[in-house]
């Protein structure tokens, strides 16, 4: 008995992406089998068989249920009803670790050889080319856009991550013994060693605990960054920089220049304090150690490495020189970098430790590390030893570039009402009057009089209160670092000029004396509409823009904006602010980059990264592309190095392909198209959200909002300000809250209102037309099948039917009535049967995990009327294993 289906067809291994071709992912339902097998095995041994037996039964009734046999549903729902307490959590935990293992399978399936045959990143990044080519790119502009190409990934944390570090260290695990054995070749004593492996995982893992009992700090979040940097991405950079120097070099261009660093990385965790008090200037100080160290750490090893390896004799003079005539030059130039990272280390953990560091030299500037390591490359080059300078050698001077002495780089973000609140406080206590209540216009006068002003702006007889003394501080940690350790200061909720202005000043005060970028953040529907008139209004400023170097940086929101308005005015909101600031930005003569604070969620802008980039206006990602990757998309896309390797090369291929290939901009009937289609759409989106009284009561019935803010997720409060109602919630848990229901409002709601108002008035074809030709509006239709396709109606009127009081189950009727009218419109304009049609194997894997999370939906409906009638604290555990496997199998909506 095992918790899969062996069998092929509508019920083929593992609920995973089954193709057509019976001969298609032959490894993926094969590694499906196998690992539940295992785990079936596993729990047998743990539990009983009997307990296995009940899972299976559980299993094969869902499974029932779902092909439409009302009395199987009947019955799934009597047995997960009559669970006792103590069978709750270890049923969830069965299926909730097999949908896990069955993502590990398909994450290594997406870099298994099978899929390397049909679409590596060297295919990628070599299709791009050739299709570039094709279009009449010439190689020089080729080569220009590869001198200029700036991938920023910025790293941040997620609010909604249950899983704890030492239980993705063990998938992890899973995925590299999976990877050993598709290799193969190994004789069996040594394949059983494997087999024993994996399975001793499982068992770590069933008989583990699944979750952290507190939640994590600021610092615990970064150090779980910190390990996705050294277990893939310092190994991922420098292999696809060695395959993009290939691919271009293929297509008869010149080698990626030496110093190149197209690829960094940002941090948020740590840097982060919006609406977040853990997050403080302590907290963000002792991260940017922590990240020296790692990178200190990392440089050691390799640098180690290097001295092993590099034995030979023959080097030029310069090098022989610089080498005091020592027989083994190499590392001779080599020792000494080693001890200065030695050094490094024991100052920094001193420093940690809150002791005085010692005198001795260390790492500080990323001079100390490229040159002894260019002395050793350059020698070995000139002297015929290519093979090996162009390994180890190049990669690590490859790393010196995109990491630096810093490893990665931080971001502040506040909001914008705390820097108000600073400078209010000093205003009064100045008496200047009270900067909270003066206009824009006086608000921006002071502050451009203040920062050219050469006298200090803070006396010391003021004491502010402790929440402006901690703006103040953060300020002082940010003034102590060298510029190379930040990226940005961004501002979220900024609205005006003077929210910019005013960062600029509390950072000059507190001894700034370098010129960090700020980035307001624009996050609301009203704010993305005026962001360009709050650049125009700053760019015009001469004292302003002395200070930018004609370089700008703007944060576009997408989680706040969707949660405002709806997915679809949201989306078009963004697009045009994007466009309005680029012409701002453009006819002043400075460099625009945009940063998208999109999230993985499709009501929070996630979309699949390459049709989402060449969605964005034409001309947007001409200075590079900034976007966030956060939590559970961080693992999903860069968690191995080779996957990685792939998410760098697609990103790669699409900015190539929007900057080269020109991709149409928007009719004008298009946008006048949009402008009426945002507006319904924002309208019927409201109109639940907002304008409807009992529709937060219905929301905190009907989803596990609630039960989310108990439970030890991550860092940061699931609200920015205790109390209120969806204004307050952020916009991750708002989401979170309904994908776990299945119902999925914040990614539909108003969008086939809007698109159904039109048809009805005879705009069919034009729709159409838009879908065929603009990949934007292409894009948000594809989501939008993607969606429904994930959702389900049944689920959510369960959930309405236990949960929700019956003078409020109306709400939910209504919108799931609206939704069901919804796919029918998407359907009709489309063309199509079924959703997701002519792709079948994406349909089937919806299809198919239905089998496994079914069960653990039903099963949180009982636990969540159990605990909110009783308040059974026990319950707890229960409930995060169903989110968090719910979570495991909704994949990029969870």
């Amino acid at each position: 008995m095992t918790l899969v289906d062996l069998q092929t067809g509508a019920h083929s291994a593992g609920a995973l992406a089954v193709a057509s071709d019976a001969g298609d992912y032959a490894s993926l339902r094969s590694n499906v089998s196998y690992l539940g097998r295992v785990l079936g095995e596993v729990i047998s041994e743990a539990d009983g068989p009997e307990f296995l037996e009940l899972v299976e039964r559980i299993r094969l009734l869902s499974r029932s249920a779902r092909e439409g046999d009302d009395k199987a549903r009947e019955e799934l729902l009597e047995v997960l009803g009559n669970l006792d307490n103590a069978q709750l959590v270890p049923v969830a935990r069965a299926f909730s670790q097999f949908l896990n293992l069955a993502n590990i399978a398909e994450q290594r399936h997406n870099v298994s050889r099978e899929m390397d045959s049909v679409f590596s990143a060297s295919q990628m990044l070599a299709g791009c080319l050739e299709e570039l080519d094709g279009q009449g790119v010439e190689p020089v502009a080729l080569e220009k856009a590869a001198r200029q190409l700036k991938i920023e990934l910025v790293l941040t944390a997620h609010p909604t991550e249950i899983t704890r570090r030492t239980l993705i260290h063990k998938h992890g695990e899973i995925s590299d013994v999976l990877g050993a054995l598709e290799l193969g070749g190994y004789t069996p004593r040594e394949e059983q060693r494997y087999h024993d492996r994996l399975r001793e995982l499982i068992m770590q893992i069933w008989y583990g605990y699944d979750f952290r009992q507190e939640r994590p700090t600021p610092v615990d979040e970064a150090k779980w960054g910190f390990a996705v940097v050294e277990e893939s991405l310092w190994r991922a950079v420098p292999e696809f920089l060695r395959r993009l120097d290939k691919s271009l070099r293929e297509r008869g261009g010149s080698n990626l220049p030496l110093d190149a660093a197209p690829v960094k990385f940002l941090f948020w965790m740590g840097g982060d304090r919006d609406g977040n008090p853990n997050v403080t200037a302590k907290v963000t100080g002792e991260v940017l150690l922590l990240a020296r160290w790692q990178a200190a750490q990392l440089y050691l090893q390799d640098v180690v490495h290097l001295i092993d390896e590099l034995s030979m004799t023959r080097c030029t003079p310069e090098l022989r020189q610089r080498a005091g005539g020592a027989l083994e030059p190499y590392r001779a130039v080599l020792r000494p970098l080693r001890k200065l990272l030695r050094n490094t280390l024991a100052h920094l953990e001193a420093q940690l430790a809150g002791r005085s560091p010692g005198a001795e030299e260390i790492i500080t500037e990323e001079s100390q590390l490229w040159e002894p390591l260019y002395a050793c490359y350059h020698s070995l080059r000139e002297c015929g030893m290519d093979v090996i300078a162009d390994r180890a050698p190049l990669d690590l001077l490859r790393r010196v570039r995109c990491f630096g002495v810093h490893l990665v780089r931080f971001d502040v973000r506040q909001e914008s009402g705390r820097h108000t609140e600073a400078l209010s406080e000093l205003t009064r206590h100045l008496e200047l009057g009270d900067y909270a209540e003066w206009g824009e216009t006086r608000r921006r006068d002071f502050l451009l009089a203040e920062l050219a002003s050469k006298r200090p702006l803070i006396p010391a007889d003021w004491t502010p209160s402790a929440d402006v003394q901690e703006v103040m501080d953060t300020c002082r940690v940010v003034a102590a670092q060298s510029p190379e350790a930040l990226g940005a200061y961004v501002i979220s909720m900024a609205r005006q000029a003077s929210d910019v202005l005013a960062v600029k000043l509390l950072l000059k005060a507190n001894g700034c004396r370098f010129e960090l970028p700020v980035a307001p953040l624009f996050e609301t529907l009203d704010d993305l509409e005026r962001a360009s008139a709050v650049m125009q209004t700053l760019l015009d400023e001469p004292g302003y823009r002395d200070m930018i170097n004609d370089r700008h940086m703007v944060m576009i929101g997408y989680s706040d904006s969707s949660k405002d308005a709806g997915v679809l005015a949201a989306n078009w909101a963004q697009y045009r602010a994007q466009e309005s600031v680029l012409a701002v930005c453009e006819s002043r003569g400075v460099e625009l980059t945009l940063f998208h604070g999109r999230g993985g969620t499709i009501g929070r802008g996630g979309a699949p990264a390459h049709a989402a980039l060449l969605s964005q206006p034409p001309g947007t990602l001409r200075h590079g592309l900034r976007v966030t990757e956060q939590g559970e998309m961080i693992r999903a896309k860069l968690g191995l190095s080779s996957l990685a390797v792939k998410t760098l090369a697609m990103y790669t291929s699409a900015i190539f392909k929007a900057n080269l290939s020109n991709p149409p901009a928007p009719q004008q009937d298009w946008r006048e198209m949009m402008d009426a289609l945002a507006k319904t759409s924002c309208a019927k989106y409201r109109s639940y959200v907002r304008e409807e009284p009992d529709f937060v009561a219905y929301f905190r019935y009907a989803t596990p909002e609630q039960e989310l803010g108990q439970l030890p997720l991550g860092s940061r409060p699931a609200r920015r300000k205790p109390g209120g109602g969806i204004e307050s919630l952020r916009a991750i848990p708002w989401i979170f809250a309904w994908m776990q229901n299945r119902l999925m409002l914040p990614a539909w709601l108003g969008v086939g209102s809007a698109l159904r108002e039109q048809v009805e008035d005879g705009k069919r074809e034009l729709l159409q037309e838009m879908a065929r030709k603009w990949p934007f509006f292409s894009t948000l239709l594809s989501m939008q099948e993607m969606v429904f396709t994930k959702a389900d109606a049944e689920l959510s009127a369960y959930y309405d039917q236990r949960l929700v009081p019956t003078e409020l189950q109306a709400i939910g009727e209504s919108l799931r009535a609206l939704g069901k009218a919804d796919v029918a419109t998407l359907s009709d304009l489309l063309e199509i049967q079924e959703l997701m049609e002519g792709q079948d194997w994406i349909r089937q894997s919806v299809q198919l995990r239905n089998i496994y999370t079914d069960p653990l939906n039903f099963l949180q409906v009982e636990l969540l009327k159990r605990q909110r009638e009783h308040g059974e604290p026990e319950l707890e555990q229960a409930v995060m294993v169903t989110i968090a496997g719910i979570a495991a199998g909704m994949r990029n909506t969870g």
